[in-house]
Parts: structure tokens; sequence; C-alpha cells
């Protein structure tokens, strides 16, 4: 059933609210996806403040256009989902690559990351990067270790200690 142009303009509206308040956004074929499958996809950066879009190409180039984005829609084949990064840059790109792992129906074609679009393989290779989360836990460990370390050794020598007193007692 072909959209009437009320629902059209309603979808192009929609779409460039959302193009104002992304920081990241992936692009990807999601031909042969079962519903159940991409009911998961959703619920999943749902989680991460990210959210799916799926409409045709024509509206999403017009979305684009009116945006500024230069995308080349005509050379990404078969149905286009794109997926709206609002929090961590990163975690979009991060959700939909786990995904793809598991998944082999949805494939990454490309995506908006800082403003410019990007190939599939360059937003694969972000997406293996570890998050900001676990960066500032390794940070932190990496700053905190080497006192834990010291302090353990000198438990190490009060232990020595308090074992060849124990020894010179008996």
């Amino acid at each position: 059933m072909a959209l009437t142009k009320e629902q059209k303009q309603k979808i192009l509206a929609d779409l460039k609210e959302k193009l104002s308040q992304q920081k990241a956004m992936i692009f990807a074929d999601f031909t042969g996806l079962k519903v159940k499958d991409f009911s998961n996809l959703r619920k999943k950066l749902k989680k991460e403040g990210s959210e799916l879009k799926v409409a045709k190409k024509t509206l999403f180039g017009l979305a684009f256009k009116n945006a500024g984005f230069e995308i080349p829609l005509k050379k990404m084949k078969g149905e286009i989902a794109a997926v709206f990064g609002y929090g961590d840059e990163l975690a979009a790109a991060k959700t939909v690559y786990q995904f793809t792992e598991t998944n082999k129906n949805l494939k990454i074609l490309g995506g908006i990351f800082e403003q410019k679009f990007i190939a599939a393989e360059k937003l694969i290779e972000l997406a293996k990067l570890p998050t900001k989360k676990e960066l500032l836990a390794r940070l932190v460990w990496s700053i905190s270790a080497p006192i834990s370390n010291f302090v353990y050794v000198l438990q190490g020598n009060i232990k020595g200690l308090i074992t060849v007193l124990a020894k010179a007692k008996t």
C-alpha cells in the first residue's frame, strides 16, 4: 500500500527531528531478517539510548539532503534501516556490530560519525574499540594498581616479621 503525502511529510518531519538529535548514525541492510530478531535488535538499541528507524530510500535521501548530509544511498543495496545513536557515539555501532556477529541477515552498510559519512569497514573498526566506560575503568585500574601492589608488598614484610617473631617465641 502506497503512502499518502501526509504520511510521507510526517515521516520526513520525524527523520528531520532524529537527524538533529543524533550523535552517530548507522545504516544497515535488514533483508531477510526475521521480525523476532528485528524486535530484539530494537530492544537492545533502546537500552543503549539509540533508536532504529525504517523508511524508503527516497525519504531517507530527502531527509539527509535537507539536513546537509551527502550519503550514497543509491550505492547501498537491500532494505535500509537507520540506527540513530543519541548517547554514546559508539554504543549504537557496538550494539549493531555485536548483533551482526550472531545474525548474518543484518549487514552494516556505513554510517555517520562526527557529521561525516564513513564506510562499513571503518565503522566496524570503531565498533570493536572499547567503550568510554571500559576505558575509564582501565584508567582507574592502571592508576590504582601500583598503589595496591605497594600496599601488598608492605603487608608481606609485616607478615614475615610476625612469622619470625612467632617462631622465636617457641
